[in-house]
């Protein structure tokens, strides 16, 4: 009888056996999923990317001006992925010749090396430090960086992924590892035009979907599942109130999964839905509401010139 050892297995059985059903989106990112990611960061319906590049550029100057310390610091990025947005701050941080070191963390480590590879052509002179695991992992060890400034960046809207209650528990998590001098640079995706919302997570050329139905291949490939991908449709919803896009597989048809290693059967119904993804917007009002429940304090932001998406920086209280 197969044991069950990983978080991977706990989440699937979890997750394919509760109602609704769902499952966490960072099991998207294999080898696979990061190519596709790739792949979505480049479409021209994904809006973030091309806000968070013009923020970063035109503003890089002031942005890198605020991490600066005389006795150096430590670049902690959480979740750096191909590193494309931090390279414009890396190589001004270069340029100007900062002391500090950097540290991308990822759970991906096909990307974490692929990373340090171009890095190491690209600006050499960067001290460089993997960190490979999940955020919740990482922090745990952040404590450990006290010597001088921290800068932790979390780009790219990821904490989009995560509920309000989990973004407050996440914050403070950051937040009681932090020194009165450190740093938390963090982007957010605004509330804006809904259809702009929906475009960006149901592109016609079915990047999205290939990506969010990824998380069935895998299943298949790691435990022997039969997941049929073609008998689930992707589907998006976004509520403009509470500013949430929620992406969904549904099934087309009352059908039958087995998951050989995991000794699991399960049922769909016609028209059932598999959660996938979350991808919270922001306005100021909320930010500042969980802000001062994770005990942080606004410092300063910056926005694209349509003011489509933020990136905040904040200091622990």
């Amino acid at each position: 009888m197969h044991k069950i050892k990983t978080q991977f297995e706990k989440d699937v059985i979890k997750g394919l056996t509760d109602y609704p059903k769902h499952l966490p989106s960072k099991y998207i990112y294999d080898e696979r999923g990061d190519k596709l990611f790739q792949e979505i960061m480049a479409m021209p319906e994904y809006y973030l990317t091309d806000c968070e590049f013009e923020i970063l550029s035109q503003k890089k100057s002031q942005i890198c001006e605020t991490f600066f310390d005389s006795d150096g610091f430590d670049l902690i990025e959480l979740g750096a992925g191909d590193g494309k947005k931090t390279k414009i701050l890396l190589k001004q941080l270069a340029e100007k010749k900062y002391d500090f070191k950097y540290l991308p963390v990822d759970i991906s480590k096909s990307v974490l090396e692929e990373l340090k590879s171009t890095l190491h052509i690209e600006i050499p002179e960067v001290k460089v430090e993997l960190q490979q695991g999940t955020y919740f992992d990482i922090l745990a060890d952040l404590d450990k960086y006290r010597n001088r400034k921290k800068v932790i960046l979390f780009l790219g809207s990821n904490i989009g992924n995560l509920l309000h209650e989990n973004v407050i528990k996440f914050l403070k998590q950051i937040q009681e590892n932090m020194q009165k001098n450190d740093i938390l640079f963090m982007g957010f995706d605004q509330k804006k035009q809904p259809q702009t919302i929906l475009d960006a997570y149901n592109d016609k050329t079915k990047i999205t979907e290939s990506f969010n139905k990824n998380l069935l291949r895998r299943i298949n490939n790691d435990f022997e599942a039969n997941f049929d991908l073609d008998e689930f449709i992707h589907w998006e919803t976004y509520n403009p109130e509470t500013g949430t896009a929620l992406s969904f597989l549904v099934s087309k048809k009352d059908q039958n999964v087995k998951i050989e290693k995991l000794n699991l059967d399960v049922h769909f119904k016609a028209w059932e839905s598999l959660h996938v993804e979350i991808s919270q917007k922001y306005d100021d009002e909320v930010i500042r509401w969980i802000a001062d429940k994770a005990d942080l304090e606004i410092v300063d932001f910056f926005s694209d010139e349509k003011d489509n998406y933020r990136n905040y920086i904040f200091r622990s209280k």
